[in-house]
């Protein structure tokens, strides 16, 4: 009931005491009965109030005054919506019995929250945040609309400066942390990868000492991550001593991975649906928790392998021309892009071309991007610079790029990629 949302905001109730069902920040997907949160960011969602309601919000919050109808008044929206969040998953305690899994991490954040949710799904009812609602906005959005009867909530968190994610854990309060990789990515915010390792380990530090830090034993500033923590440690990667382990790994044509995997609760096989080596690790992490909650290994096994993840995210996409498009365009920093690299030299081609735009906020943007022209190159790959001249390369404009992919047929590679600013997510429409 909105009385009761206001209560949780300690806001100020004007209106009807509505019943509401669920949450929603963009007005043009809110349902009937929602509580619509308008944020003041780069646009100010109180322009959209009116337009909410007329889609059937039951309530806002405010912090204008209210325009009629159910609102609640509130000093700040964000805040209150963070802390309406914490409320929810303070609600949902008892049927949920720590399961509550936090994901972070500067690449694979994503896809292993995609895989984690689908093998949980297999045994648990189960909630995950919608593509990357992962920030301050969409946590706690993917809490609050979780169904009545969750079981297991998968909750990515987003890191673009110190505090956030343990801001985020303050909201989530998470029972088992993965911690995916440390990379060079945001270095901008936080001033350099020894920053961004801290900034990630917010998630492993609020972790109970009853809790689980799964960490990746291939990246040494995760597995360090280990002495900040009295929670229980499960690592995963290649490394021998890691306790989820990739024994072996075959790469098909397309770019997939069948890889064999042993674990403590027995020896499992991967064949995966998504390109990529690099997809494995994130795999490796899923199962980690699969075996951590007492599911079946070689179930859970199954289901990721058949797993779909979050559009735009190593995606194979077939155009009208035949070209076949590995579709990563939905952001970018060194490393995911270095692994998108990669597993397009794995797939089959007469040619290979590769589409790349801007990697923003990197402390040493020149020298991140010349690394990467310098990978396309050593692995026989064309690259096409979209919109920036930080690969040391001629570039194209965005309606020049499309013009090159229209002219590619059956038998060419590509590769789209770029960080979410440069907008390559659009690059494939309609083609």
């Amino acid at each position: 009931m909105a009385a009761d949302v206001a209560r949780a905001v300690s806001g100020e109730l004007s209106g009807a005491n509505a019943h509401l069902d669920g949450v929603s920040f963009d007005s043009r997907s809110i349902k009937p009965g929602q509580l619509f949160v308008p944020i003041v960011d780069q646009r100010d969602g109180h322009d959209f109030i009116a337009d909410a309601l007329s889609r059937g919000a039951g309530a806002y919050l405010t912090q204008r005054e209210p325009q009629g109808r159910t609102a609640i008044k509130v000093e700040n929206t964000i805040s209150s919506l963070l802390n309406l969040g914490a409320w929810a998953r303070t609600r949902l305690d008892s049927q949920l019995q720590n399961r509550v899994i936090g994901i972070t991490g500067s690449v694979g954040k994503t896809s292993t929250k995609d895989f984690v949710a689908s093998a949980l799904a297999t045994s648990l009812r189960t909630h995950a945040n919608q593509d990357s609602f992962n920030n301050d906005f969409g946590l706690p959005t993917t809490i609050l609309n979780a169904p009545d009867d969750v079981e297991v909530l998968v909750l990515e968190m987003g890191m673009r400066g110190f505090g956030e994610i343990t801001r985020l854990c303050k909201v989530a309060n998470p029972n088992i942390g993965i911690v995916t990789a440390v990379a060079n990515a945001h270095t901008e915010r936080v001033g350099s990868i020894d920053g961004v390792q801290k900034a990630k380990q917010e998630l492993i530090e609020s972790l109970p000492d009853s809790g689980v830090a799964i960490l990746n034993a291939d990246d040494l500033r995760v597995v360090a991550m280990r002495n900040s923590t009295q929670a229980r440690v499960l690592t995963f990667g290649e490394t021998k001593t890691a306790d989820v382990r990739m024994v072996s790994c075959d790469i098909a044509h397309d770019g997939c991975a069948t890889a064999m995997v042993a674990t403590p609760w027995g020896n499992a096989t991967l064949s995966m649906l998504v390109p990529g080596r690099h997809m494995v690790h994130n795999a490796l992490a899923a199962l980690c928790v699969a075996g951590v909650l007492e599911l079946d290994v070689n179930t859970a096994a199954t289901a990721i392998s058949n797993a779909n993840i979050s559009p735009s995210r190593m995606q194979i996409r077939t155009l009208k021309n035949g070209a076949v498009v590995l579709d990563d365009s939905y952001n970018a920093n060194p490393a995911s892009m270095s692994a998108a690299i990669d597993t397009l030299s794995t797939m089959a081609g007469s040619r290979r071309i590769a589409f790349c735009g801007l990697m923003a906020e990197l402390a040493e943007p020149s020298a991140d991007h010349l690394a990467i022209a310098a990978q396309t190159k050593q692995n026989g790959i064309e690259l096409v610079a979209v919109e920036t001249e930080l690969y040391g390369v001629a570039p194209v404009t965005f309606a020049g790029a499309r013009q090159v992919l229209e002219q590619l047929g059956k038998g060419d590679a590509v590769l789209v990629k770029a960080s979410k600013v440069a907008g390559l997510v659009r690059l494939c429409d309609g083609l």
